[in-house]
């Protein structure tokens, strides 16, 4: 088996700031599965990216998120909820040649369902992290993934979407991976 993850594939960390955290009524659990995310993007090179919104306001990413990615991450500010809005987002795209994004963070019915769209829109393959993503109203969560998988993204769990990538036990990574989740249980 090879150790470099399907072609294309990049990890987004929308607004995960402490400031949004303390208003999810499931935000330590989000912050879990977002932080087994970021490990096992990190473990398999796949790129992570964050964006945070209004970060001069409403401070940074989560330091155990931004410990976990590593150096090989990249962090970008925004105003706009769509994390597309982000200068110089799209050229860090171009860049890596992203043609899949998987998607975790804040909030489900705002930022998230926004950039999720966009994505969709600019032709990218989406996975919505189901278990890494969180909303401050449940309902309106559903609601939007359900819209969302209409529109034509994936929407699955971390430990589902990590697991295809490794595609078989004898990945060299597979033990690394398994060690992770049991560490986010």
């Amino acid at each position: 088996m090879s150790e470099t993850p399907a072609a294309g594939v990049a990890l987004l960390v929308v607004d995960v700031q402490p400031t949004f955290l303390k208003a999810m009524p499931e935000g330590e659990a989000c912050l879990r599965r977002c932080r087994l995310a970021v490990a096992a993007a990190q473990l398999l090179a796949v790129p992570v990216l964050f964006t945070e919104q209004v970060p001069a306001k409403l401070g940074p990413t989560h330091p155990e998120l931004l410990a976990a990615a590593g150096e090989a991450r990249a962090v970008f500010g925004k105003t706009a909820f769509s994390a597309f809005g982000a200068p110089g987002l799209t050229e860090a795209f171009g860049k890596t040649e992203v043609s899949q994004l998987l998607i975790c963070g804040l909030e489900i019915p705002v930022c998230v369902y926004q950039t999720a769209m966009d994505a969709l829109r600019e032709g990218l393959g989406v996975t919505i992290l189901s278990d890494a993503v969180t909303g401050r109203r449940s309902a309106d969560g559903l609601t939007c993934l359900e819209a969302l998988r209409a529109a034509g993204a994936h929407v699955l769990p971390t430990e589902t979407v990590f697991y295809a990538m490794l595609g078989d036990a004898t990945h060299p990574r597979f033990r690394a991976f398994t060690e992770l989740v049991k560490q986010a249980a």
